[in-house]
């Protein structure tokens, strides 16, 4: 009577067709607690066969991966909606719904997630850099930048680190994989004299005291148009930063009102923070408080109470591109080149710095999560200070050279 073969030995056959096939039991379908078995084909017993002892070798180590169809755009899909949406902030959603969309599915979405190599990830970012942009405007690069590539390897990198986890591939291959390095920046912030100047335009509009807030505490815009008067003690002269004012886009309603402004919480602890408001602003604060409880009195019924430090006249959340359309406009007035709201948030860094503050209190301050990154983002400023540091040391060795020649 011939010896029953083993669960795990496996079986050897051909198909009426020609085609040669084998199986072997997997396991249980937890689902249903069936017996589950892989199947392999191929046109000779020799390849069934090296693929039969490959899953064998495989389920003795514990690195089988159940054959899938599965294409990286469906599981791309899958990631995001499931495992990364209820966890990132809807801004960071919709930049990596995007990013999928328009770039990672077209390029890479139809291969399925097992055939998945490292050199046509490889290829993939090579390309982005050199023509990847979409709706290419006239005189602009046709190359993404070395930073929206990185995004979008931080998203097939964690996106198949779960597939990983979920036993849909056994490896993650954007490990083999090499993005572009990125190049930081010039940090771009106002001179004394071209702040001295903005400064003295700030009271020719409604807003002028948020600009003022923001060159006098680093607040970050959305954090500035969050504000409500509760997270200000003005007696105490402090700020509480616990939300962000953005504007996300909602694909799944109508065209004319995807676009929508919502209050969000900061995307790490050290973004909740509490911060020294200076005496001067505070006034400024109050004047503004005052002026808006006239608008309020004049709007009546119209007006909306958001509790909202900076609003509208009508009480509403201030749109973060018309704020950038106002400091335009007293940037001209004052007679300064143009510069993003984020070029006040790094002047005030600037002049702590310059004025020797320490380096762990401007991180606080700024909300950084490692002084670390505040010494690199200001590095420009950093090197000023080692330098005073070398002087200092100068002196001090002078003054101990003369104090031993006394001696």
């Amino acid at each position: 009577m011939p010896k029953k073969r083993g669960n795990r030995e496996g079986t050897i056959g051909r198909r009426k067709d020609g085609v040669w096939y084998a199986s072997i039991l997997i396991g249980r379908d937890p689902a249903t607690g069936k017996l589950k078995r892989a199947w392999f084909y191929g046109s000779t017993r020799q390849e069934v066969a090296a693929k039969l002892a490959k899953a064998q070798g495989e389920l003795q180590t514990g690195t089988f991966v159940e054959p899938t169809k599965v294409t990286l755009g469906q599981w791309l899909d899958t990631w995001l909606n499931e495992y990364a949406k209820p966890h990132i902030r809807p801004t960071t959603y919709q930049m990596y719904e995007y990013l999928c969309r328009v770039h990672l599915k077209p390029a890479l979405g139809q291969i399925p997630l097992k055939s998945l190599r490292p050199e046509q990830i490889q290829a993939f970012y090579n390309s982005k850099r050199e023509a990847g942009r979409v709706n290419l405007r006239k005189g602009s690069s046709p190359s993404l930048s070395a930073r929206t590539v990185n995004i979008m390897h931080g998203i097939l990198r964690r996106a198949l680190k779960q597939a990983v986890k979920v036993g849909l591939v056994a490896r993650n291959v954007t490990d083999a994989v090499s993005p572009p390095r990125q190049q930081r920046r010039e940090i771009r912030v106002l001179t004394p004299e071209e702040q001295a100047r903005f400064l003295a335009v700030l009271d020719r509009h409604r807003l002028g005291p948020a600009f003022l807030l923001i060159l006098a505490t680093g607040l970050r815009r959305g954090e500035a148009l969050a504000l409500r008067w509760s997270d200000l003690d003005l007696a105490a002269g402090v700020a509480n930063i616990s939300r962000s004012l953005v504007e996300v886009r909602d694909r799944s309603k109508p065209k004319g009102e995807r676009l929508t402004l919502v209050f969000q919480e900061p995307k790490s602890r050290s973004g909740r923070r509490t911060v020294p408001i200076p005496k001067g602003v505070v006034a400024a604060l109050k004047a503004h408080k005052a002026r808006q409880a006239e608008e309020k009195l004049f709007m009546g019924g119209k007006y909306e109470d958001n509790d909202l430090v900076f609003a509208t006249e009508t009480g509403g959340p201030v749109h973060p591109r018309h704020f950038d359309e106002i400091l335009r406009s007293l940037l001209k007035e004052a007679g300064v080149e143009p510069r993003g709201v984020h070029a006040l948030r790094h002047s005030f860094a600037t002049r702590l710095l310059e004025a020797g503050e320490h380096p762990k209190v401007v991180q606080e301050i700024l909300g950084h999560s490692q002084v670390s990154l505040t010494l690199d983002i200001y590095s420009h400023v950093s090197m000023d200070l080692k330098r005073r540091a070398a002087e200092k040391m100068d002196e001090i060795l002078k003054t101990e050279k003369r104090a031993s020649h006394k001696d």
